[in-house]
């Protein structure tokens, strides 16, 4: 597995794979099922990383958090069940994460949504354009302050989407304009997602429209936003300019 690239989307993949095996039959109650889930596909992801790039640090939602990857230039950044509630409710919308930050760059990325039968990797992802659909992408408990501000102000109408990667694949899809949040999330939600979105030409960037930077001594992601170019401008306006 010569290629970054091809790694973290054979992985991405894999994982899935491994997790509708899991889910098939309904044969355990949520709670186990998301739980077994989580543990399992971290655990693969884990062993075939040790075995391909035994010399790289990884950050992962599932795996105890070692500091020494704060002085590493390549950082798996991983979220091995994004979306454990839609998961094990059931749904299509959860996603599996695998991007490598460099520099604290996300780099070679690869979004899978299982349930889809979607595999999206940012060697291979086109370019986002077409026709804007006057959409953005919220949770299933609806729009945050910020998202409410972006919508009003463009006139987009909210699609409810369940997981991190769900949302920001609609947008790399083109079955929405944005996803703006602002609830907090982990690095490991957001990564991949972002990694795949630039790659897609998205723009990408923190609700301030600063960068957005990887591999932090603490993990926690306060706010992001992906979109298309064409808006990013009138996205940020209406984001610092609310009243």
């Amino acid at each position: 597995m010569e290629s970054d690239a091809a790694l973290a989307a054979a992985l991405a993949e894999g994982a899935g794979r491994l997790l509708l095996g899991v889910r098939s039959g309904n044969l355990l109650p949520r709670r186990e099922l998301g739980d077994l889930g989580d543990a399992m596909a971290q655990a693969w992801i884990a062993r075939v990383l040790a075995r391909h790039r035994p010399g790289d640090a990884v950050l992962s939602e599932e795996a105890e958090d070692d500091v020494s990857r704060l002085d590493a230039d390549r950082v798996w950044i991983i979220d091995p069940l994004d979306g454990t509630t839609e998961f094990s409710m059931g749904t299509d919308h959860w996603a599996v994460h695998v991007a490598l930050a460099v520099d604290g760059t996300p780099g070679p990325s690869a979004v899978s949504l299982p349930a889809m039968d979607e595999v999206f990797r940012s060697d291979e992802v086109p370019t986002a354009g077409g026709d804007l659909t006057g959409r953005i992408a919220v949770s299933r408990y609806g729009h945050t302050y910020p998202s409410a501000k972006v919508a009003d102000r463009l006139g987009l109408r909210a699609v409810h989407i369940g997981s991190a990667g769900a949302k920001a694949m609609a947008v790399v899809r083109g079955d929405v304009d944005a996803y703006v949040h602002a609830g907090g999330q982990f690095e490991w939600d957001n990564c991949a997602p972002v990694g795949v979105a630039r790659a897609a030409g998205l723009h990408c960037s923190r609700l301030n429209g600063s960068e957005i930077v990887y591999n932090n001594p603490e993990p926690y992601m306060p706010d992001f936003v992906i979109c298309r170019s064409e808006i990013a401008d009138d996205v940020l306006e209406a984001i610092a300019r609310p009243w």
